[in-house]
Formats: C-alpha cells, structure tokens, sequence
C-alpha cells in the first residue's frame, strides 16, 4: 500500500494519548489503523501472578518492541499483522491476538514509544502529548480501577514505585523527539485540528 502515513503519539500515563488517537479516528475513519505498545507488554507465563504484578511495566525493557518495529514494517508493506492481545487484569499476554489491516494512517500509541530510534524512524509524525502530573495520577486511577481490575492501593504503589521514576527517566526526555507537543492533553482542540488537518492534507496528496 502507498503512501501510508505513521504517526507516533506518546505522553505520560493519563497524559490524553487515548483521547486524541480516538478524535482522530473518529475523524477519519476507515483510514486509520490504530496500534497500542501496551500490545506488546512481554509475555511472562513462566511467573506467578504475584511475580508478575512486582514488575516494572513502565520501563522500555518491558516491551516486544522489536515485535511492533516487524509489525509495523509489514503494515508498510500492506501485509496484515496479528497484534498480541494482553490481559491487564492477569499481568499477562494471553493466547489470542487481533488482526490489524494495513491502512493510509496508521498511529502508534504509548507512552515509550519514542525511546527505540528504531520504531522512532519508522514514524512520519510523532507527537508528545503533555499534561499535568496530577491530572495524569487521577486519571490513571480511574482507568486502572474500573477497567483494569485494579485496586486503589496497588495503583498508588505502582505509580510511586516504578510509574512516576520511569516517566522522569524515559518519558520526559524522550519529549525532544516530538514534532508537536500538545499541552493540555486531548482537550486542546487547536492543536487535535491541526495535527487532523495535517494528515487529511496527505490523505488527499
């Protein structure tokens, strides 16, 4: 397939990265192929669940992400691709996997992504999304609460304990890689009909 277009969103937990890759689908439709990193968290099936929870999920290392650099490179190509699917509420990868047909847009999203400049020179754009931490914290544990299984302790003690350092050391200063940054997460629609006005200009090229 030519002329396929990928772009990178990345931002902090709770940042609105979510937000803005569903406004841009919503946008455009059919011609959008959505990827999630969190696909891609490593299968760990020889652990215990309770090793499994003690992990840390937030550093780059806890990703396949030589399998999304194939994946997306295939999708490149026009070839169809079966994406991992991973069950939060196990810590684990599970047996199934959904398949994800080529598109002309294709967005890559989470909240790493930048930090391999292998998947980072496979993007075409790539957009940091920023918010504030304490914005980001509550929204993290709304998500994690009522869609992940999660409780309000474990989510606390995960975000202290390995979300808030590796966001400082990974996150953060991956932030130089971006072309945009949109402050104010997904609720700034300036910056979301831009960065849609932006790709439609290439859908029509």
């Amino acid at each position: 397939m030519n002329g396929i277009i990928v772009i990178g969103i990345a931002g902090g937990t709770g940042s609105g990265k979510t937000t803005i890759t569903q406004q841009i689908s919503k946008q455009l439709g059919d011609d959008v192929a959505v990827i999630t990193h969190d696909s891609y968290y490593r299968a760990h099936h020889e652990m215990t669940y309770e090793e499994r929870t003690l992990l840390n999920y937030d550093h780059p290392d806890a990703y396949e992400t030589e399998l999304l650099v194939e994946h997306l490179r295939a999708l490149k190509r026009g070839e169809a691709v079966e994406v991992p699917v991973y069950d939060f509420s196990i810590y684990d990868r599970t047996d199934r996997t959904t398949t994800v047909h080529p598109a002309r847009v294709i967005i890559v999203e989470g909240i790493v992504i930048f930090h391999s400049a292998e998947l980072r020179d496979l993007m075409d754009i790539k957009v940091f999304v920023d918010a504030d931490a304490d914005v980001r914290i509550l929204r993290r544990i709304l998500r994690d609460v009522s869609e992940r299984g999660r409780t309000l302790e474990s989510v606390i003690n995960q975000y202290l304990s390995t979300v808030k350092p590796m966001h400082e050391a990974f996150v953060e200063p991956s932030k130089k890689y971006a072309d945009i940054i949109v402050p104010v997460g997904g609720q700034n629609v300036v910056a979301l009909d831009m960065l849609i006005h932006r790709i439609e200009a290439h859908l029509a090229s």
